[in-house]
């Protein structure tokens, strides 16, 4: 078995799951993934599945030996600070696919996404400050579920006015119900890889060729960053 930190160039797949430094566990095996269809042995070995909490990157690792892991646990799989890692020993480099989910991780991930989404409250609501449009006819606001051509406009005129400031603030200004809701509606899709175009996260690898990736995520991210 080769780490992924072997080498100073990660393949690209392997790149997603190294910009993750938290990861939310999503399910815990300690008795293996039995139906797992792609690595023989994850069905035997304590196997974890986990959510990375800054870009939704999908990954699976070996807890170290002994380790009890929690679901919801929020736990380190970076590679700059092992020395963190007290509970994970070695984090596969390929990204999960949402179809190689357990039934219970996959019942559990609407949770973790809303959990990092109001955790993370000032980058999404940054979202609704700098989206902009993909076409004549298209916003990526109203890629969201729920919005469309009229809230947009409210969503607009308001943050000329000065940006939003926290998903209470998009309610009251912006006419949106459930912030938290739609964006996490919206990741979920993502996840599952059922969209045309990708706002927030990177599309499996299986289907790149027919999408459009947005990576707001990262432009979020820079724009609340020190200059």
């Amino acid at each position: 078995m080769v780490s992924i930190l072997s080498s100073s160039r990660f393949k690209r797949g392997e790149r997603r799951v190294a910009k993750e430094e938290y990861a939310i566990v999503l399910d815990f095996m300690p008795s293996g993934n039995p139906v797992d269809r792609h690595h023989p042995s994850h069905r035997t070995k304590p196997i974890a599945q986990a959510l990375g909490d800054k870009y939704f990157t999908l990954v699976e690792f070996y807890p170290k030996p002994g380790a009890s892991l929690e679901q919801g646990e929020k736990v380190y799989i970076g590679f700059k600070h092992r020395e963190l890692r007290a509970k994970v020993d070695y984090v596969w480099g390929e990204p999960l696919l949402y179809e190689d989910l357990s039934a219970v991780a996959k019942s559990f991930l609407p949770e973790a996404v809303s959990s990092i989404i109001k955790e993370r409250e000032k980058v999404f609501v940054t979202f609704f400050n700098i989206a902009s449009p993909l076409t004549i006819k298209l916003h990526a606001l109203e890629l969201l579920p729920g919005i469309g051509k009229k809230t947009m406009w409210t969503i607009l005129a308001e943050r000329q006015r000065r940006p939003f400031e926290s998903f209470d603030d998009l309610k009251e200004r912006g006419k949106i119900v459930d912030p938290v809701k739609i964006l996490t509606e919206r990741i979920l899709s993502e996840i599952r890889g059922e969209e045309r175009y990708y706002l927030f996260v990177e599309p499996p690898t299986v289907i790149k060729q027919n999408t459009i990736f947005l990576n707001y995520l990262e432009r979020m991210y820079r724009s609340l960053s020190p200059s």
